[in-house]
């Protein structure tokens, strides 16, 4: 049986709308920045200590109540599926040992999530690799999380976003505040106010358009686009009548900005939490550092260690 935070699902929203109960992982990349690394472990199952990338997504989402998650994988990746079946032979010998601990720990994937997986042939951009869910979704609103971002478990940001799609109906996205000079690294929405109505689910704006990783003096603000979404299921309609855009791709904003022309409500939330980035080195090398300096077993004497290699001198001794 899955473990899972109460789900909201169970309650039928004011509106009469169904909430999400399902999400979907698209995780089918192939991870160039991290060759050659990744050209046999899948980049969401790099670790950060001791638990995958993945791992932390999954349990995002199972912490939302979202306890059916589809994998949109590639060649190469069905060790993601392993990592969260069950391993009878290492739990019996951690069980032989009294290692509980640990044996806990194993455990866990397989508890999280029901786990579905389906094949990406070719990667041909994030609205076509959301266009494999809806065999497993149908016509009904669910989850989007990219696999290479997550945010710190005791600061959520998936429950206000689907609380917020039950209301609307229509699309919702999740942004996050960038150093104006970064925004031709993202996708930069341009925004007004929200009904006041929505307001009391965080701090929401209403979506007028998204730009592509425009120069920052052409960017119409600074809200960047986190990597999660919460989709009705009309989006799979919009795929199927979108073009090949940026890059030849076919592209999820693209889809997005189709139903809103067409009248479909777009909302985001702001987020102000923690979020981790492993979807470059440099981000990935600065999740394991943080979550290793906040970490009950660990942080005290990493801290230390980190503190003293930081101060040291560039031959590698330690300063005076």
């Amino acid at each position: 049986m899955s473990e899972h935070s109460a789900n909201p699902s169970t309650a039928t929203p004011p509106t009469g709308r169904p909430r999400a109960v399902k999400a979907v992982i698209p995780a089918a990349g192939l991870a160039t920045r991290f060759l050659p690394a990744t050209k046999a472990v899948p980049k969401e199952l790099l670790p950060v200590i001791d638990r995958p990338v993945l791992q932390y997504i999954v349990e995002e989402a199972a912490q939302a109540g979202l306890a059916d998650v589809l994998l949109i994988t590639g060649r190469g990746k069905t060790s993601m599926v392993d990592h969260f079946d069950r391993r009878p032979d290492l739990e019996a010998r951690l069980e032989a040992k009294g290692d509980a601990e640990r044996l806990a720990a194993v455990k866990r994937p397989s508890e999280l999530a029901e786990i579905y997986t389906c094949r990406q042939p070719e990667q041909l951009g994030l609205g076509h690799a959301v266009g494999y869910a809806e065999s497993h979704v149908g016509d009904q609103p669910f989850a989007v999380l990219l696999g290479d971002e997550f945010v710190k478990p005791d600061e959520p940001l998936l429950p206000a976003m689907l609380e917020l799609q039950a209301r609307t109906g229509g699309v919702v996205l999740a942004f996050f505040e960038v150093d104006p000079a970064e925004t031709k690294r993202y996708g930069i929405a341009s925004v007004e106010p929200a009904e006041a109505e929505l307001t009391d689910v965080g701090e929401v704006v209403k979506v007028t358009g998204m730009v592509e990783k425009p120069k920052p003096e052409e960017a119409p603000s600074n809200l960047a686009v986190l990597g999660r979404y919460v989709l009705p299921g009309k989006i799979f309609d919009a795929i199927r009548r979108t073009e090949p855009g940026s890059g030849g791709e076919i592209q999820l904003t693209d889809a997005m900005e189709l139903l809103r022309n067409e009248g479909t409500p777009v909302h985001a939330i702001v987020y102000r939490g923690t979020r981790y980035d492993t979807g470059m080195p440099l981000g990935y090398l600065q999740t394991v550092v943080q979550i290793a300096a906040e970490r009950e077993d660990l942080g005290g004497e990493f801290r230390k260690w980190l503190a003293e290699f930081v101060n040291s001198d560039a031959s590698g001794g330690p300063s005076t």
